[in-house]
């Protein structure tokens, strides 16, 4: 059976890119040395979140995020590990960047970057939602490692789940999802946080309807809604780490055929666009709804 060893990261996203790098380079480290291939960190991970951890785009240090970049491009390099990098990509003129993963291969090169989707919010003037801050992306990205293909997603895409069928007809068996669902207030009681079931039940609804892996980080700034987790195929969450706690969660993500996989006869006459099992009936009683 095939299998590929992930490392899912969390630390406290800051509006200091410094203190972003200094965790980032020394998760990579940990991760290495615990022999991941492919090290996943959170959403703007990097730069930090617009309208979270600073207002607007005029706060960000451009400059002080390349040079960044740039040393953990090195650290990639150096570690011989795929990185996925939340930050933020810088466009032309005055069109808002992208909400982006840096894809980061083990000579240190970027060879893709996914650009958030699903940016949250209407437009307007939102201070919290993204398409205040943010020009939304327009396609999936997909690379393989060791014959395994991953795919990659940021956050509000998980409200979608074309995206994942989209993934699913593209091979995809590991989906890494980088989330930041912290430090803004979103609920008023404290008591009842649906970010801290809802995630983590969407995540294991779309693993086990497409039958993939899935890495979900989180920022651990407080307050965070719920920690870094990872989803086998068939929906079960296999690890988790502490809420508000930087960390690595290593798991070792293994293809195995027998897994359970309930829509499994059925998924690929889905995607066709046969919306039912079995053979439908040429039969009266069927055609008739109204009567007994």
């Amino acid at each position: 059976m095939k299998s590929l060893r992930v490392a899912t990261c969390q630390f406290p996203v800051e509006p200091d890119i410094a203190s972003n790098l200094r965790y980032t380079l020394r998760q990579i480290r940990q991760s290495a040395r615990q022999g991941a291939r492919v090290i996943h960190f959170s959403e703007c991970s990097l730069s930090g979140y617009a309208g979270v951890e600073f207002p607007d785009m005029s706060h960000l240090d451009w400059e002080a995020l390349v040079a960044a970049t740039e040393s953990i491009q090195q650290a990639a390099r150096e570690t011989g590990t795929w990185v996925v990098l939340g930050s933020t990509h810088r466009l032309t003129g005055r069109h808002k960047p992208h909400n982006c993963l840096y894809l980061i291969d083990p000579e240190g090169e970027i060879v893709d970057r996914y650009d958030k989707r699903f940016c949250t919010g209407t437009g307007g003037r939102q201070p919290t939602m993204d398409l205040s801050h943010y020009s939304p992306g327009n396609h999936p990205v997909t690379f393989t490692v060791d014959g395994i293909r991953l795919g990659l997603l940021i956050c509000y895409d998980y409200r979608f789940p074309e995206l994942y069928r989209e993934y699913y007809s593209r091979g995809v068996q590991i989906l890494l999802q980088s989330f930041h669902n912290a430090r803004a207030t979103v609920v008023d009681d404290e008591s009842y946080n649906i970010w801290r079931t809802i995630v983590p039940s969407t995540m294991s609804c779309r693993a086990a309807e497409n039958h993939m892996w899935i890495s979900a980080n989180n920022s651990t700034a407080h307050p965070s809604r719920w920690p870094s987790f990872a989803v086998r195929p068939d929906g079960k969450i296999v690890g988790r780490l502490t809420l508000h706690r930087p960390g690595v969660l290593v798991t070792d993500m293994t293809l195995d055929p027998d897994l359970f996989d309930a829509p499994a006869p059925w998924r690929d006459r889905v995607l066709e666009g046969t919306l039912h099992s079995g053979r439908l009936v040429s039969d009266p009683r069927s055609a008739s709804v109204t009567g007994l």
